[in-house]
C-alpha cells in the first residue's frame, strides 16, 4: 500500500447508497428538466395527440362497416377514407413534432448534469478518490448519462401517453359494448400483480449490472494505462482473466434482466390476446344474434388491437423506468457526496461552538494582521485513513515539527511511515484527524482552499501529466504566468530536453504524458511546482527518476529556488538530503530527531541506517544512539 492510499481503495465497486422507489429516485431529475418543462409538455401534447388519433380510426372503421359498406354505397366511402389519410398524416406529423422539439433540451439536460457530475468530482476530497474505483465514476459519465437522457426522451413521454392512451381507449371501449369491455379488461388485475413483483426483482438486476458495468470500465481503464507493464511482465493473460471474469458476471446478470423481462411479456402479450380472442368469440356470438352491429364489433376490436401497444410496452417502459431510476441513484451517490467545502464549513461551524478554537481561530487573525513569518507549523498533527480497519493505530500519531520561514527541511523515514501522506497535509489533500498546522501562523483550515493551494505547491514522487501540450501542464502552477516564468520553471527542473522536442512547448505529451521518459515527467512535474514562485513548497522525494549527472544539476538550480521559499522535501537519498538546512526523521508516527545531516548521523542510528540503506536491521520508532 502507497504511503497517500486509503486502506480499503482497492475495492473498485463503489458504496451503494440506499434503495428508493422507482418514483422518488425519478423525481430527482426534477430541477434538471425543469427548464425544459414547456419543450417536454409540448412534446407529450404532440405524442399524446398522436395516440389519441388512433382511437379516432375504429370509430370511422365501424361507421364505415354500419354505413356505405352496408349499404354498399361506394361514394359515401370517400368521406371516411379522405378522414382516415388525414389522420395518418397528422399522427405522422405530431411524432415529427415530438421528436423535433425534444431533441435539442434534452442534449442542454444531459450536458448540464454531466457538468455538474464532472465539477463535483473536483471538489471531492482526495479520500473520496481512493474509495471510488475509476470505472464507476466513468460510467455514470457516460452510460448513465445516456440512459437517464434516453429515459426522458422516449419511456417518460411514453408512461404519460400510453397510460392515458389506454384509460381513453377503456372508456371508448366501454361506450361500444360494455360486457367485451369486460371480458377484453380481464386480466388488468393479474398484469398489475405481476408487474409490481417484476419492478421489485428487476430494479436489483439493473442496479447490480450497472455496477459491475463499472467495475468492467475500471479494468479496461487499468489495462490500457498500464499496458507497458502487463508487456514487460506477459501479464496480459491474467488481466485478460480478469477482464473475462468481470464480463462473465455482468452477463449473467444481464441474462437475468432478460429472463425477468421474457417472463413479463409472455404474460403481457398472451393474456390480452387471449382475453381479446374470448371477446372476438362473444362478440360473434352477439352479432350472430342481433345484438351487437358488425360495425360495432369491428370498432371495438379495431380499438383493442389500437391498445395493444400501451399493454405490451408496458415491460419495456417499466424495464426502462428501472433503469433509469438505478442510473439517477448512481448520479446522485456522487452529488451527494460532501465536498471538500461543505465539510469546511461543517468544522468551521462546530469549532465557533467551542471556546478553544475561537481561542485559536482568534490567534490565527492575529497572526494574519501581523503577518509574521513563522513558516510551516505542525502542533500534536495526528491522522488515519477514513477507511483505516478499526483498532488499528493513526498512521500520525502526534507529529510535532517546525520549519522556519525561509528554512529547507527535509523529512525521511521508512517506507510506509508516513512521509507522503504528511505533506499531503499541508495543501489540504487530506484532513489531518487532530491537531494543527499553519503557514506563518495561519491556520490552514482558515485559509480558502483555493488561497491555500496558490501558497502551496506541490511536486509528487509520481508526476501525472495531462493529455496536453508542455505549457500547458507546467502552467498548471501559475496560470496567469507568462513565457518568462515558464522558461525559468523549465531551466530549473533543467527540462532543457523540451527544446528537442518536435514543436517545443506546445508539444502534446499525450496521455498521462507516457510519450515521455520518467525522469522527462518528473521534470517537468518539478517546474510545475516552482513556476508559480510559490511562498511553500513541498517537494516529494522530486529527484528519484534521475540519472546521476542530470540530478546534480536539478540541485544546483533548485537551491537557488530553495532559498526563496520554505520548503519540505521527503528525500531518500543523501544528496536529497543535502538540499535541507535540516533533517526531520519520521518514525512510529512521530518525529523522532531533528538536526542537520552530520548532527543526525552522530546522533540517530535510525538515522544513519536510513541513509546507508539498512533501517530494516533497526525497528521503526528506535530512539537508540
Amino acid at each position: 500500500m502507497s504511503e497517500n492510499q486509503a486502506p480499503d481503495a482497492t475495492s473498485d465497486t463503489a458504496p451503494p447508497a440506499p434503495r428508493r422507489s422507482t418514483v422518488r429516485s425519478l423525481l430527482r431529475l426534477w430541477p434538471y428538466v425543469r427548464p425544459v418543462r414547456a419543450r417536454l409538455a409540448v412534446s407529450v401534447t404532440a405524442a399524446l395527440l398522436a395516440a389519441l388519433s388512433t382511437l379516432i380510426v375504429p370509430t370511422v372503421l365501424g361507421r364505415i362497416v354500419d354505413g356505405p359498406i352496408a349499404d354498399r354505397d361506394l361514394d359515401g366511402l370517400w368521406q371516411p377514407a379522405t378522414l382516415l389519410v388525414l389522420l395518418g398524416l397528422a399522427e405522422a406529423a405530431l411524432f415529427y413534432t415530438r421528436r423535433v422539439v425534444l431533441a435539442r433540451p434534452l442534449a442542454t439536460v444531459e450536458t448540464a448534469m454531466r457538468g455538474d457530475l464532472f465539477a463535483k468530482l473536483q471538489r471531492l476530497p482526495v479520500s473520496f478518490h481512493d474509495r471510488w474505483g475509476s470505472g464507476q465514476l466513468l460510467s455514470r459519465a457516460t452510460s448513465d448519462m445516456y440512459t437517464m437522457r434516453l429515459f426522458l426522451a422516449f419511456p417518460l413521454v411514453f408512461l404519460i401517453v400510453n397510460t392515458v392512451t389506454f384509460l381513453a381507449g377503456t372508456a371508448l371501449m366501454f361506450t361500444q359494448d360494455w360486457r367485451l369491455a369486460l371480458i377484453a379488461l380481464g386480466p388488468a388485475v393479474p398484469l398489475f400483480v405481476l408487474t409490481r413483483r417484476f419492478e421489485s426483482g428487476y430494479s436489483g438486476a439493473a442496479r447490480l449490472a450497472q455496477d459491475q458495468n463499472g467495475d468492467l470500465a475500471t479494468v479496461v481503464e487499468e489495462s490500457v494505462l498500464g499496458i507497458r507493464i502487463l508487456k514487460a511482465f506477459g501479464r496480459h493473460r491474467s488481466m485478460a482473466e480478469r477482464f473475462r471474469e468481470r464480463s462473465h458476471d455482468l452477463r449473467r446478470t444481464e441474462l437475468k434482466k432478460a429472463g425477468l423481462l421474457a417472463n413479463l411479456w409472455a404474460v403481457i402479450v398472451g393474456l390480452p390476446e387471449l382475453a381479446l380472442g374470448c371477446a372476438l368469440a362473444a362478440g360473434a356470438y352477439l352479432v350472430a344474434h342481433d345484438e351487437l352491429s358488425a360495425g360495432t364489433l369491428v370498432a371495438f376490436l379495431s380499438t383493442a388491437l389500437a391498445l395493444r401497444w400501451p399493454v405490451e410496452s408496458l415491460g419495456w417502459l417499466l424495464a426502462y423506468a428501472n433503469e433509469a431510476a438505478t442510473a439517477t441513484d448512481r448520479f446522485f451517490e456522487v452529488l451527494d457526496e460532501p465536498d471538500a467545502e461543505n465539510a469546511e464549513n461543517a468544522e468551521n461551524a462546530e469549532n465557533a461552538e467551542s471556546p478553544e478554537p475561537a481561542k485559536n481561530a482568534q490567534n490565527t487573525r492575529n497572526a494574519e494582521d501581523t503577518g509574521s513569518p513563522d513558516g510551516i507549523r505542525l502542533t500534536d498533527v495526528r491522522f488515519r485513513y477514513p477507511d483505516a480497519p478499526a483498532g488499528t493505530p493513526d498512521l500520525l500519531r502526534g507529529v510535532d515539527l517546525h520549519i522556519r520561514s525561509g528554512e529547507t527541511m527535509a523529512l525521511v523515514g521508512a517506507t510506509g511511515s508516513g512521509k507522503t501522506t504528511l505533506t499531503a497535509l499541508l495543501p489540504r489533500l487530506y484532513e489531518a484527524t487532530g491537531g494543527s498546522i499553519t503557514l506563518d501562523g495561519r491556520d490552514i483550515r482558515a485559509l480558502d482552499r483555493s488561497r491555500l493551494r496558490e501558497l502551496v505547491a506541490v511536486a509528487f514522487e509520481e508526476p501525472t501529466l495531462f493529455s496536453a501540450t508542455v505549457r500547458e501542464n507546467v502552467l498548471m502552477g501559475a496560470p496567469g504566468a507568462g513565457d518568462d516564468r515558464l522558461r525559468a520553471a523549465l531551466a530549473t527542473a533543467q527540462a532543457g530536453f523540451v527544446e528537442s522536442l518536435p514543436e517545443g512547448v506546445a508539444t502534446e505529451v499525450g496521455e498521462q504524458g507516457l510519450s515521455l521518459s520518467g525522469g522527462q515527467r518528473q521534470r517537468l512535474a518539478l517546474a510545475r511546482a516552482v513556476v508559480g514562485d510559490p511562498a511553500f513548497l513541498v517537494l516529494d522525494d522530486p529527484l528519484s527518476a534521475l540519472d546521476v549527472h542530470t540530478e546534480a544539476l536539478v540541485e544546483r538550480a533548485l537551491r537557488q529556488v530553495l532559498a526563496s521559499t520554505t520548503a519540505l522535501v521527503v528525500a531518500h537519498r543523501p544528496s536529497t538530503v543535502l538540499l535541507a538546512d535540516r533533517v526531520a526523521v519520521l518514525a512510529d508516527g512521530r518525529i523522532e530527531a531533528v538536526g542537520t545531516h552530520q548532527e543526525l548521523l552522530h546522533r540517530s542510528a535510525h538515522y544513519r541506517a536510513l541513509m546507508s540503506g539498512e533501517a530494516a536491521l533497526v525497528p521503526e520508532g528506535s530512539t537508540a544512539r
